[in-house]
């Protein structure tokens, strides 16, 4: 297995209703923690709407948790390109490339919340049909061509970004896919990776992981690109606990929230989570396969799950959804870091079994060492009672 990346995709969720500043000062010093633990990736949703998913711009999000962090990549997740003006987009971005020193990735999508569309006078099917347009506006733009173009809200003429990517020969660029071929269809027409949103957080969109890849790849070949595993991102749903009881108890603290808001609020039919009663819930997100609650074996095994049926991906990015509490959360985390990520990084060997073939190699061999570890002190004992021996001689 070549090492597979691991960040978040942080809508982010906070219950309607609590201090909003304070839950967007959490996600910066989520961020920062992700950081310090090493996770790669981090990507920062927009949305305008329905009072949970906070984050109006996430490049702005973006330049302040730049400045808080070292290391960690920093994405749109996604930019929901047919609010805005494709050449705004692309310039937006060439400065973040900038700012961070080449850490800043776009992410493109339709827009996920009808409520947000409806107040641009924009319908569901005209953001996707903006998506195609306007994507491949901005691909113009960042190769540095000049585009006179009209849509259906935007015109451009003699348009042209006034800087270059810092990133040779251009910032990481995916676009999303929730269940139809539409996204892995553009990702492969452009050969820019793909951000599974959907397809790992229902069943259905689960079994058509590897189909999804089948079309980025026969889009690539059509249209002459290349199209690269490294690249597809898989966005899953996980808590992680010491023991299974402990991280079922922990998630009581916020689930039900969560499912309520894709129950009742946010309208979007490939979110159609179930369960009536916590205890529903829980079993829903395992038992359906998209997710894992309880252990690190739990963790590991659903990362393998995904990883079998997909064919192999780049990424996995976890869902940030605040179930447990914010120590719990970052406890989550730091278990993933330890005892999950390792197991799959490293190439052929893991990094955790590397360890663990040496661990098993002292362990073989600790009889035969700490018999010549004795022997050594036996021995070193025996010479200094004779030169305190001689020296009483002379």
């Amino acid at each position: 297995m070549d090492r597979l990346r691991f960040g978040t995709f942080l809508a982010p969720f906070h219950p309607a209703g609590e201090n909003p500043t304070l839950a967007l000062q959490r996600d910066l010093e989520l961020v920062e923690h992700l950081d310090r633990l090493g996770y790669d990736e981090a990507w920062i949703g927009e949305h305008h709407s329905a009072g949970t998913e906070l984050i109006a711009s996430p490049e702005i999000f973006i330049a302040a948790a730049a400045e808080r962090t070292k290391r960690i990549k920093l994405g749109t997740g996604v930019t929901s390109i047919a609010y805005h003006n494709p050449l705004w987009v692309a310039e937006r971005m060439l400065l973040l490339d900038h700012l961070t020193r080449g850490r800043a990735m776009l992410g493109c999508g339709p827009g996920s919340l009808p409520t947000d569309s409806m107040m641009l006078g924009l319908t569901p099917t005209d953001t996707r049909e903006l998506l195609e347009v306007d994507l491949d506006i901005i691909m113009r733009l960042l190769r540095g061509e000049t585009v006179t173009a009209e849509t259906k809200t935007h015109k451009l003429v003699d348009a042209r970004t006034h800087l270059r990517p810092y990133t040779e020969p251009c910032f990481e660029i995916a676009v999303a896919a929730v269940a139809s071929p539409t996204g892995p269809r553009m990702a492969g027409q452009h050969g820019i990776g793909l951000l599974s949103i959907g397809a790992t957080l229902t069943k259905e969109g689960f079994d058509a992981l590897a189909h999804h890849w089948n079309v980025v790849e026969e889009r690539a070949a059509h249209y002459g690109q290349t199209a690269n595993r490294r690249d597809w991102r898989l966005v899953g749903l996980m808590h992680i606990a010491e023991t299974r009881e402990q991280a079922y108890r922990e998630v009581e603290y916020g689930i039900e929230t969560w499912f309520r808001y894709f129950q009742k609020v946010a309208a979007f039919p490939q979110m159609a989570v179930e369960g009536g009663d916590v205890k529903e819930m829980i079993d829903f997100i395992n038992e359906a396969g998209i997710g894992a609650i309880g252990t690190v074996e739990d963790a590991r095994a659903q990362v393998q799950r995904l990883w079998d049926q997909s064919g192999g991906f780049g990424c996995m990015l976890l869902l940030g959804h605040e179930w447990a509490n914010p120590e719990a959360t970052k406890r989550s985390w730091e278990l993933i870091a330890q005892r999950v990520i390792p197991h799959f990084q490293g190439g052929e060997i893991s990094h955790a079994q590397q360890t663990l073939d040496r661990a098993g190699y002292a362990t073989s061999k600790r009889d035969d060492y700490a018999a010549a570890q004795l022997q050594a002190v036996a021995t070193m004992t025996e010479r200094y009672q004779q030169e305190v021996a001689s020296d009483k001689q002379s």
